[in-house]
């Protein structure tokens, strides 16, 4: 297996965009991270524990968390090969929040796959989440390459991340459970930064630029990055869920709707709505509708009301800000430039 140093040097020139830095490096960093899903004792543990969490984990989409992690490594002159296995840890713990997400949810497709529940059963669905926890702090406690100090940090960042993405899916699962409907903005905002921001943008970020021995300054500034552009990220994943490209609309489209999410465009509707469409849009949220029809009238009722466009452009203005405090403290280089991208690309993807 080559590490990340070989799998950059094999291209001839670093990517120039955030779309061509995930096309040219999302499959062999793909490999690179499922390296560390080890093998079982007996064969019957391949069978029911690691050859599925490994299938899984090969469709995992773009790989931007493990490539965000280098990049921030590279952008303050570090070794990348250092933050491969808290790249790993990231990426194997955003496979634990999936699959248990989906559980909970009693979600049906994960990037238009049948979900790991439904292929081999709820309970162990629930054991091959719970391994891929397992080896979010692992590799990088047994990593040659770095010094125990730096272990303790890592870990501490890991362990934080992984507190702060539970207390957002609490918040998440129990305005489904109890039938909120007067959540505001504000509490969404909450909400996403603890559930999707810190896992997706500031630990990666943050981690990367650790492990390379940069400065607090650095690290402070790449994590701030990573909260804002992290929210802006799952801003935009809620608006491909309503609204989205013809890429989105081949997975689970429209299936927030069908969850009963309380997303920044549905709350934002709920408080801007009329009385009767609040009533009616409150109604579809809560009955688990798969209508299709019955979809683009709650989608309507949003747009009606003004909330697509807010949110639009509360991801936008989040990017906009993120980068122009970014480049105050990171020095010029293609990765900085790369990291930059990120942020336009991420609010992009329904344009």
């Amino acid at each position: 297996m080559k590490n990340i140093s070989d799998i950059l040097a094999g291209v001839d020139e670093t990517p120039t965009t955030f779309e061509s830095y995930l096309k040219s490096f999302a499959d062999p960093v793909g490999e690179l991270i499922n390296s560390y899903i080890p093998q079982g004792s007996h064969g019957d543990m391949d069978r029911y524990l690691y050859a599925p969490l490994y299938q899984y984990s090969e469709n995992a989409g773009k790989r931007h968390r493990p490539l965000i992690c280098y990049a921030a490594c590279l952008a303050v002159g570090g070794n990348p090969d250092r933050a491969t296995t808290s790249a790993a840890a990231i990426e194997h713990f955003h496979s634990a929040a999936l699959i248990h997400d989906d559980i909970a949810d009693e979600a049906e497709l994960r990037r238009g796959e049948p979900c790991l529940h439904l292929t081999e059963g709820l309970g162990l669905a629930i054991n091959m989440g719970d391994l891929a926890l397992s080896m979010v702090n692992g590799p990088v406690v047994n990593d040659p390459l770095l010094d125990d100090a730096t272990k303790v940090r890592v870990i501490s960042e890991l362990i934080s991340m992984t507190c702060r993405t539970v207390e957002g899916q609490a918040l998440d699962l129990g305005w489904a459970r109890d039938g909120r409907y007067d959540i505001t903005p504000e509490d969404y905002l909450t909400m996403a930064i603890h559930k999707t921001a810190h896992y997706s943008g500031a630990v990666p970020l943050a981690v990367g630029a650790i492990v390379a021995g940069a400065s607090e300054e650095q690290v402070e500034a790449l994590r701030s990055y990573g909260l804002d552009t992290g929210l802006a990220f799952q801003i935009q994943d809620d608006l491909l869920n309503l609204v989205g490209t013809d890429e989105a609309k081949k997975k689970d489209f429209r299936s927030d709707i069908t969850e009963g999410k309380r997303t920044l465009v549905v709350v934002h509707a709920l408080q801007n709505a009329g009385a009767a469409a609040r009533a009616r849009l409150v109604e579809i949220l809560s009955s688990k509708e798969r209508d299709p029809e019955v979809l683009a009238e709650a989608v309507a009722i949003m747009e009606e009301a003004g909330s697509v466009d807010y949110a639009r452009a509360y991801a936008e203005n989040l990017s906009q800000n993120a980068k122009a405090r970014l480049v105050e403290v990171i020095e010029p280089s293609p990765y900085r430039d790369l990291l930059v991208s990120m942020a336009d690309w991420f609010v992009n993807r329904l344009k």
